[in-house]
């Protein structure tokens, strides 16, 4: 998909802060540094539009991305961050919590596991949780770029043996592989909730 617009519309904490407009929302969420910010840049087609950074816990907000009008793609809080106090880390969660259970836009949670280093305990608590709400979840394998490619379908084997979902996308910020299946995925979601 071309994106001609895409732009920061909230940053939020609480949800008298969420954007209004009432488009359909698409939520990713994963470990600390597991490139969210670098996948969403990419998505819309922009370089800076989501804060990225080495150091992992840079996401701290919720953060609302209008594209092209018709959706919103949302940064959640990365968890597992060690640096932060454990107090820090439970008002993420909470905050997180609340998005996810309680926003009647969102269409589909995407789960993005680091492609490098398998399914954590972590993350397997937060598909666990994803599960037992009903959500829907699409897996995304990052940083594919980052192994041998012939070690992606013995590494998409262990994640899928682990996680025990239908499939998993790979993805890579770098070589943009991933990014027509996660348009089109996302495409699919709103023509189907919408009938358009």
């Amino acid at each position: 998909m071309n994106v001609n617009y895409a732009e920061l519309a909230a940053t939020a904490v609480k949800p008298e802060q969420y954007p209004t407009a009432g488009l359909p929302e698409f939520a990713f969420i994963g470990k600390s540094n597991v490139g969210k910010s670098s996948l969403l840049n990419v998505m819309a087609e922009r370089k800076t539009l989501a804060r990225t950074s080495n150091s992992p816990g840079k996401t701290r907000t919720i953060n609302f991305y209008n594209i092209n009008n018709i959706c919103m793609l949302v940064d959640l809080p990365g968890y597992g961050y060690a640096k932060v106090s454990r107090l820090e880390s439970e008002k993420w969660g909470k905050m997180t919590e609340r998005y996810l259970l309680n926003r009647k836009q969102l269409l589909a949670v995407f789960l993005l596991l680091d492609i490098r280093h398998g399914l954590s305990a972590l993350d397997r608590q937060m598909l666990d949780w994803l599960e037992h709400y009903s959500f829907d979840i699409v897996t995304v394998a990052t940083k594919s770029d980052k192994v041998k490619r012939s070690t992606i379908p013995y590494r998409l084997k262990l994640l899928n043996d682990s996680a025990q979902v239908s499939s998993i996308l790979t993805f890579s910020s770098e070589t943009r592989e991933g990014r027509k299946y996660l348009w089109d995925t996302i495409l699919k979601k709103i023509q189907d909730n919408y009938r358009l």
